[in-house]
């Protein structure tokens, strides 16, 4: 069995946590986040170590979620997450201003996708988008969205896809 709830989380310099109630708060350097903990699991402060306790074994797998979700947060509040994307067919071109990406992937249309607050995204060249922000679940959802207009095609490798994802290529129909 895991036992991802016993190891506890460390906090980096200059990482505030409060504990109200149910509630936790966590704030860094790039901004602030909030969790409302389950009922059954509590969080606790010494020093710049957070621990993870809970009450009974039928709380121990939500434990280890809360563990996993206040690590998550403690790295995006001091150093955010990102997620790039790269764009991959003939005349496929991303370009982001300001709240929105604009996309440009053989739909009869170009793609406006407006970001979410709190999540921003830049392009370095024109087959690049780079997503990033603090709360990582937002980020990968805006970058699973971002990709969802033109998934990678198993045969020319054309659409969108991660930047460390791998493509397998199917081999074309034979005469």
């Amino acid at each position: 069995m895991s036992r991802v709830a016993n190891n506890p989380v460390s906090l980096p310099r200059g990482v505030e946590v409060k504990v109200d109630g149910n509630d936790l708060t966590i704030k860094g350097g790039k901004g602030s986040l909030q969790l409302s903990l389950n009922a059954g699991v509590r969080v606790s402060q010494d020093d710049n170590v957070l621990t993870i306790a809970y009450d009974g074994d039928q709380f121990k797998a939500m434990a280890g979620t809360t563990r996993a979700l206040v690590n998550n947060m403690v790295k995006g509040v001091s150093e955010g997450w990102e997620k790039k994307l790269v764009l991959n067919g003939v005349g496929y071109r991303a370009k982001a201003d300001g709240g929105s990406v604009s996309l440009t992937v053989g739909l009869s249309h170009p793609v406006d996708y407006k970001l979410p607050k709190g999540v921003t995204a830049e392009t370095p060249t024109q087959t690049e988008v780079v997503v990033s922000g603090i709360d990582k679940q937002a980020v990968g959802q805006v970058a699973a969205e971002i990709r969802s207009f033109r998934p990678p095609e198993p045969y020319k490798g054309k659409g969108i896809r991660y930047a460390d994802e791998f493509v397998r290529r199917k081999e074309a129909k034979k005469k």
